[in-house]
Formats: C-alpha cells, sequence, structure tokens
C-alpha cells in the first residue's frame, strides 16, 4: 500500500493531474506577456505562468524601457495563443506561485507545447524552479539549438 501512495504522489509530480482535478482542458482568454496567459478553466478564470520558461519583461516601471525582445517575445506568444484557442493545462509538483498564478505546460490541440515552442523561436531562456522541472531538459535543449541558430533574443541581444 505504501508503495502505490509514492507511485501516486510521483505520478501527480510529473504533471499526470491537471488543475482542479479536470482533464485540464481550458480557452484562452488573453496573453500578458511571453509566459503568462489568462485562460478560461470551467467558467473560471486563470492567470496561468508557463512552468520552465522565462520571456524577456514588457511590464516595467513608468520611464524604464522593456527588455530586449519583450515586446517580440510578447507578439510571438500572443500569436500562438489568440483569444478562444483550445489548450490543454498539465501542472507539475507545485500547482502555484507566489503571486497565486496557476503553474503549467500548455499544450495547443495539435499536441505541441507552448513553453517548448517559444525558447525553440528564441523568445524565452529556460528557467528551472525545482520541483517543477519534468520537462526542464527539454527546454534546455530547445534553447541551446536556438541559441546556435542565433535565434530570436539569441541574435539580437547579444546572447
Amino acid at each position: 500500500m505504501c508503495r502505490l501512495l509514492v507511485l501516486c504522489a510521483a505520478l501527480v509530480g510529473c504533471g499526470a493531474v491537471s488543475p482542479a482535478g479536470q482533464d485540464g482542458r481550458a480557452t484562452v482568454v488573453a496573453v500578458v506577456d511571453g509566459d503568462t496567459v489568462v485562460v478560461d478553466v470551467a467558467g473560471r478564470e486563470e492567470r496561468v505562468r508557463l512552468i520552465g520558461i522565462d520571456t524577456p519583461e514588457v511590464h516595467v516601471d513608468e520611464g524604464e524601457q522593456p527588455d530586449c525582445f519583450g515586446p517580440e517575445a510578447s507578439a510571438f506568444t500572443k500569436d500562438l495563443l489568440a483569444p478562444g484557442t483550445a489548450v490543454r493545462l498539465v501542472r507539475d509538483v507545485v500547482g502555484r506561485d507566489d503571486y497565486g498564478r496557476l503553474l503549467a505546460y500548455v499544450s495547443l490541440a495539435d499536441g505541441r507545447m507552448v513553453n517548448e515552442l517559444i525558447v525553440a523561436a528564441g523568445f524565452a531562456t529556460p528557467l528551472s524552479i525545482p520541483p517543477n522541472t519534468a520537462h526542464a531538459a527539454r527546454f534546455v535543449a530547445a534553447a541551446r539549438s536556438a541559441e546556435a541558430a542565433d535565434l530570436g533574443l539569441w541574435g539580437a541581444c547579444g546572447g
């Protein structure tokens, strides 16, 4: 019995359980920036922070400039996740961040993971915050390929 409980805990930690115990289906409402979106989950709006990636900032204090490639990263995510886009959210070990945002890997209907697409196109760098590291190696590999090809921020911001 103890081994079964450990196995169940491990599955939850690897993203086998989706938000609110549901199947993870959601609909995009808006994109906040390159790594944060608002979705509708079963009639409730949730702010979602994409796990494992970090895009340059666009929302800065008055008088400051957005980070290099921040507006482009935000635009890329908006192109991927237009309002009304159906997505699937999958959690990792920790379900929310200190700001109350849902932490999730976001996939499109065709199965492609948005988090990885953003990194692979050069619009984000990997950001591993344990224990939410289920796909960290994928994100590092995608970033290395983008950097080698001088894609996105790698070519525009001097690495």
